[in-house]
């Protein structure tokens, strides 16, 4: 009995309290997250399978054309003659009260717009001449002119529109919409992002990336030209069978792995492997434009085998036919401080007709119903010139957007800015009400899509929006 006893005391003296909440906790710790884990969809085996929204989307994929940089809304999309009449003046003093801008003093003379407009389709649609082609879908688009944000410099600002936030670690809104509605695809990644213009976004990978969420749901970087990701192709002496008994032994000690801790980043790992060895076949193909008709070629603009925008919206039709939820195309390109008539020349020159092609291509294939199509940057630039007469700075308080497709009205333009296109004077959208809008659209009630992280439940629109419904078909 006496021995039993000591046996006993050095078991407890090994078995702290410590030991038993590190050790026996994890079982316990392992079942429950398990179960909220496969609740949620993170901790089954395809972490990416379609999932039901709260209520019957109108849009099911979405085409980001991001044009990165900040466009003049007012040479493109909000003509202002007062700008025109009052061109080398100072502006209003009341008007500057309490202004920031990024580089100039606010207290620089006015500029008028450097581009004749014109009224276009049923809708009269005011347009510049730097965009005939999106002229000719006036009526199949929904422009905003009063845009609004928070960030007035290109990286917060970037972030700001695709992520809710200037700061870096939030989801981006291709990540939410992923995590809400899952992949339609088996064999190429749901997210999808490019980036076409002379250098990358200034918000970098953030704006595609994942943030909190599980990595399953970031978007994959494809190239613009040549094989779309690196080392699709096997290397010497690999050939497919080997592939697929090594990648099979691999995932079954991540499963085996998963089973245990339950850990979303396992399931990513397993998704992203599976992905990656369909890819080999699917990718190449689906990103091959020289399969198109020579007239969807010339609709574009598109050349293959040489990189452009329009080759990548090109694909990006392509990617969404073949069941790719998100495309993302970042187009840093539009940051006119000086030299704004000769770059906005070429930058519409270079976009114009493949992004009026995507609606016109879309529509014509049935798609553009449930795929929504958006335009547009972070903000737009000031009505006071910067660099002797042919600039602009970056301009928070009023900027344009257009959407189309998936949802949203055609053929109207909402919002208005005052008459030196200053500060939005109707129907004001901030990219939180933006956001909102457009979670509503693929399904989603803004407030309720969370995410819980750091204690807390986060969602895009942050404690924000309200759901702008004169966008809404």
């Amino acid at each position: 009995m006496q021995k039993a006893q000591e046996q006993v005391k050095k078991l407890s003296e090994k078995i702290s309290r410590r030991w038993f909440m590190e050790q026996c906790g994890v079982g316990l710790g392992t079942l429950a997250l398990n179960q909220l884990l496969t609740k949620a969809g993170y901790a089954q085996s395809n972490p990416l399978a379609p999932k039901k929204p709260h209520f019957a989307p109108k849009a099911k994929n979405v085409i980001y054309l991001f044009m990165a940089g900040g466009p003049s809304h007012m040479e493109l999309f909000d003509n202002k003659p007062m700008l025109t009449k009052f061109n080398g003046t100072l502006p209003p003093a009341d008007l500057l009260k309490g202004y920031r801008a990024a580089f100039i003093n606010p207290n620089s003379t006015l500029l008028g717009p450097k581009f004749k407009f014109a009224k276009y389709g049923k809708s009269g649609a005011e347009l510049s001449e730097l965009l005939p082609f999106t002229a000719q879908m006036a009526d199949d688009i929904c422009i905003v002119k009063s845009m609004v944000t928070d960030a007035f410099n290109h990286a917060p600002g970037q972030l700001m529109m695709n992520t809710g936030s200037m700061i870096f670690g939030r989801p981006s809104f291709g990540a939410w919409t992923v995590y809400g509605l899952g992949g339609e695809s088996q064999d190429l990644p749901a997210f999808v992002a490019f980036s076409t213009g002379s250098k990358g976004p200034s918000g970098g990978n953030s704006c595609w990336g994942s943030g909190f969420l599980p990595t399953v749901y970031q978007g994959v970087q494809f190239r613009n030209v040549g094989d779309p990701v690196l080392y699709l192709s096997n290397p010497r002496g690999v050939d497919e069978k080997l592939q697929r008994d090594s990648l099979d032994t691999i995932n079954k000690l991540n499963k085996m792995r998963l089973d245990v801790v339950g850990d979303p980043e396992i399931a990513t790992r397993i998704n992203s492997f599976e992905t990656a060895f369909k890819m080999q076949k699917v990718a190449p193909e689906v990103t091959d434009i020289s399969k198109e008709p020579k007239h969807i070629l010339e609709m574009y603009g598109a050349e293959p085998g040489k990189p452009s925008f329009a080759n990548t919206v090109l694909m990006a039709r392509r990617l969404v036919e073949k069941g790719v939820r998100f495309v993302q195309i970042m187009h840093e390109a539009w940051d006119q401080h000086g030299s704004l008539v000769r770059d906005l020349t070429k930058n519409c020159k270079d976009t114009d007709q493949a992004c009026a092609a995507l609606v016109k291509d879309l529509k014509q294939r049935g798609m553009l119903e449930d795929t929504l199509v958006i335009w547009g940057g972070e903000f737009g630039r000031t009505p006071m010139v910067q660099g002797g007469d042919d600039g602009r700075d970056h301009h928070p308080n009023a900027f344009t957007k257009w959407f189309a497709g998936g949802g949203i009205k055609p053929g109207v333009t909402i919002g208005a800015t005052d008459d030196l296109g200053f500060n939005v004077a109707e129907d004001r959208v901030h990219v939180h009400d933006l956001h909102a809008t457009l979670l509503h659209l693929l399904g989603f009630d803004h407030e309720k899509l969370t995410y819980r992280f750091q204690g807390r439940d986060f969602r895009l629109t942050d404690v924000h929006g309200i759901v702008a419904k004169k966008l809404l078909a």
